[in-house]
């Protein structure tokens, strides 16, 4: 290289020729200087930037305020359940799965291991339980048992592992009425593997309790006659609540759902489904086979397929993709599924740590000889009872296990689909 070639350090020869002494600076972004621009460039070039900078705040304010209304919608969600809903009403459900699968494998379930000792606790409450007025953990309910109750309280469920814990299987009131234990449930070990989660069983007498499909105000939206929560002066005789299934509106569900004679989605023939009549009665089982749309029919809410059908495992229970997104079928994760018994009583199970055949079996060993998947991951699943003691009117609420959303999540706008379960007069 030349002396004359050589350029001080930013500066580059003028390509006009204009003399070995001329220089000018080298342009380091991609348009012009302005003092390199007409008046008339000057202008346009203001009203670009201009016309820019307010798009982006325009598009700033509206993605804020979206998620700022996401944030603060009524109801008793967490922020992270609330931040997933709105990606997923904006498209963007892909991404919540991929981070759902990360954290997975970032964070895999415990294997091995025991319960907690609140865990254990609460499997062992069953000392001095009778055939009513006794409520979860052993706490007595308004009502004194019956001098002959109508209803026993159910045999012990046989684990799934051994040597089973004091007092795994073995069933307690939740919830009676009437002196009658109308709800029961237990405790159990989902499996040999994942020793330190429980999963808990739920037993409801369809003879004396009546069952109400609500509708949720974002899901599936619209405006029912029936409201998207259990509002004060409808509470007195209310048994159990449970969650409802995967989102209609974005198609996860692969199903509908039906509501005071209006329909959102489509009701699909083959999908599982959670039918309502009239006359406070359910029934569960594959819609065009086992249940159909009738003049008695009020609610219909349909997920997936059936986990349990014939009182056997479905024999693909192993295909992850049918009981979630991707894997996530295979995933040890918060679960809950409802099912019908031989003698048309239901059989609810909410776990800690269940993946889809986990989750069937637990139905199937609970006596369901249909059974369909409900929600999954713990913002969603719930089971409550429900105690009258202090307040028959205003029963208080207790989470059958420990997830994410407060017992009282019903006594609120609820954003979700959900089933209230009261007891017959």
């Amino acid at each position: 290289m030349t002396i004359a070639e050589q350029q001080p350090d930013g500066d580059t020869a003028d390509p006009a020729g204009g003399g070995p002494g001329r220089r000018r600076r080298r342009r380091l972004l991609p348009w012009k200087h302005r003092r390199d621009l007409t008046p008339a460039q000057l202008r346009r070039r203001r009203i670009v930037t201009r016309s820019t900078l307010g798009v982006c705040l325009v598009c700033a304010g509206t993605l804020g305020w979206s998620i700022g209304k996401a944030l603060t919608y009524p109801g008793k969600d967490s922020t992270q359940a609330r931040l997933a809903e709105w990606a997923r009403d904006h498209e963007l459900g892909f991404v919540v799965d991929e981070l759902e699968n990360v954290q997975y494998r970032m964070h895999p379930p415990k294997v091995g291991g025991t319960l907690s000792p609140d865990a254990l606790a609460r499997m062992k409450a069953t000392a001095g339980a009778t055939a009513a007025g006794t409520g979860p953990g052993g706490k007595g309910t308004a009502h004194a048992p019956a001098a002959h109750p109508l209803i026993p309280l159910r045999a012990p469920m046989k684990p799934l592992v051994d040597p089973a814990l004091p007092g795994e299987g073995v069933y307690r009131t939740l919830s009676s009425a009437h002196g009658e234990p109308i709800v029961q449930g237990t405790y159990v070990r989902p499996d040999s593997e994942h020793t330190s989660y429980e999963a808990a069983v739920a037993w409801i007498s369809t003879k004396y309790a009546r069952f109400q499909l609500h509708p949720g105000f974002m899901e599936p939206g619209g405006t029912f006659d029936v409201p998207p929560t259990i509002p004060k002066g409808q509470r007195t005789g209310l048994l159990a609540t449970w969650n409802g299934g995967f989102r209609i509106t974005d198609g996860g569900s692969r199903g509908g759902f039906y509501l005071d004679g209006k329909t959102d989605g489509e009701l699909r023939d083959g999908a599982a489904s959670e039918v309502f009549y009239k006359d406070g009665s359910i029934r569960i089982g594959v819609w065009g086979r086992d249940v159909h749309m009738t003049p008695d029919v009020v609610g219909v809410r349909q997920c997936l397929e059936l986990m349990v059908d014939g009182g056997k495992v479905v024999p693909d229970i192993d295909d992850d993709s049918k009981w979630g997104v991707s894997d996530q079928g295979g995933m040890f994760v918060p679960r809950s599924g409802v099912g019908v018994t031989a003698q048309g009583d239901i059989i609810m199970v909410v776990g800690q740590a269940l993946d889809a055949q986990s989750l069937a079996h637990l139905m199937q060993r609970a006596g369901a000889v249909r059974a369909m998947p409900l929600d999954m991951n713990r913002a969603w699943p719930s089971f409550m009872s429900y105690d009258p003691a202090h307040d028959p009117s205003n029963p208080k609420p207790t989470n059958i296990l420990d997830f994410e959303d407060p017992p009282d999540r019903y006594y609120v706008q609820a954003t979700r689909d959900f089933v209230a379960v009261y007891a017959r007069q």
